[in-house]
């Protein structure tokens, strides 16, 4: 220890690192100190890379800082988590570089559950019996918020992260900050008092309820009960991102949806912008799609109408009629022409036959055509002349008179 110089007649002078060795000093050669038991509620409990654990211990009064070094915790047993009643075992000391007294602990045993993870898991069982908790009363967030409430400090890292968040992801929101305390013992009144000015004044979508990490007793103000009825009357849905992802208050229980972090609970209650866009795109492409495809249709029909049109309009049915009657000549033509040829056919046949058989032909056989002179008629027998009687003979090449002369040819006497 450092000795401590004094000017004759004044006060002691030392320097901040002279006090501090004095003082540790006097922390390490009170026996009492060296060798002792502290009993608390932890909190703040930490594990840097360098493996030694920092923590606190903490009773309605006052916070006592603590460590244990590696070395010590290699042998240790039990390993106390947040809100644990625990028996400490160690010396007190000063921790020069931040002139903090600490306990340096090297044991540790479970001394049962602290007050407040007591208070906080009564609150949970009272609230959780009386449905508050019931996954059927939670409310879906809207996929489009207009106004987005944000309940939590202005200055928060909390607020800094959600509103980096929603003016990346979805900047068309408006964002309304209603402003409380979210640590200390005015802190619940407070924030039930933001909560229900928010949805009063702003009547938002949506509702952040957001804070950082901290220690059990950090986040009490989360497990009030108060609070929890506030977050259940809320008239729109709550999304609560308190704490870490392995924070968990009651506030978390009771709202709609509870996010890991406030940076997550912007996350959830935004849609994201170029997620938006990549939809919209989509969209565009298929109504464009849609609307070539119904054009198209649309023609098909038109031209299957117009054709339909085409064909039973007037004009249509007189070119069908006159063709018709187009079709119609040439097939009376070809019947007349058909019949005609026939009847030709016939009368050549005919003829053939006349001339066969006519009374030329039968002339030119050797054969007489005989008539009466007075009257010009034909003699086809001999009874039809008598003695005298003049007669015209008409054979091939000409014809002669006569007269009859007697019964038989000898009595023809020709002029």
């Amino acid at each position: 220890m450092s000795q401590l110089s004094f000017l004759s007649g004044d006060s002691p002078r030392f320097s901040v690192s002279e006090l501090t060795r004095y003082l540790r000093g006097l922390l390490e050669s009170d026996y009492r100190l060296g060798d002792l038991t502290v009993n608390g509620e932890v909190s703040n409990v930490s594990r840097p890379a360098s493996g030694h654990m920092y923590f606190s211990l903490k009773d309605a009064g006052a916070t006592l800082r603590c460590v244990m070094w590696r070395s010590e915790l290699a042998r240790q047993a039990f390993l106390p988590s947040e809100g644990q009643a625990v028996e400490v075992h160690g010396h007190i000391s000063l921790y020069e570089a931040s002139g903090q007294y600490q306990l340096y602990a090297d044991d540790i045993r479970l001394g049962g559950e602290g007050d407040l993870f007591r208070a906080f898991l009564e609150l949970r069982q009272k609230l959780e019996a009386e449905g508050l908790f019931a996954p059927e009363r939670k409310r879906p967030l809207p996929d489009f918020p207009r106004v987005i409430g944000v309940v939590t400090s202005p200055a928060a890292a909390a607020l800094r992260d959600v509103l980096d968040v929603l003016q990346r992801r979805y900047p068309l929101a408006e964002v309304v900050l209603s402003p409380t305390p979210v640590q200390g013992a005015d802190a619940p009144p407070r924030i039930v008092q933001a909560l229900r000015a928010v949805s009063e004044f702003a009547q938002p979508d949506v509702i952040l309820l957001v804070r950082g990490g901290g220690s059990i007793e950090d986040l009490a103000a989360f497990n009030d009960e108060d609070l929890a009825y506030a977050i259940s009357r809320s008239p729109v849905p709550v999304v609560s991102g308190v704490g870490h992802e392995t924070d968990f208050t009651i506030a978390d229980f009771v709202a709609d949806q509870r996010a890991p972090t406030p940076s997550a609970a912007a996350e959830i209650a935004s849609p994201d912008r170029e997620e938006l866009e990549d939809r919209l795109e989509r969209l565009k492409a298929e109504m464009a799609g849609g609307v070539r495809g119904r054009v198209l249709d649309l023609k098909r029909s038109l031209a299957g109408q117009m054709t339909h049109l085409g064909l039973a309009s007037p004009r249509a049915q007189l070119a069908n009629a006159s063709q018709r009657v187009d079709d119609f000549q040439r097939r009376l033509a070809g019947a007349m022409g058909h019949d005609l040829a026939l009847k030709q056919s016939d009368v050549r046949r005919l003829d053939a036959t006349l001339q066969a058989v006519g009374p030329p032909a039968v002339l030119a056989r050797g054969y007489a055509l005989v008539t009466r002179q007075d009257d010009g008629s034909l003699v086809r027998s001999s009874s039809q002349v008598t003695r005298g009687d003049a007669i015209r003979v008409r054979v091939q090449d000409g014809s002669f008179g006569s007269e009859v002369i007697g019964g038989s040819e000898d009595d023809v006497r020709s002029e």
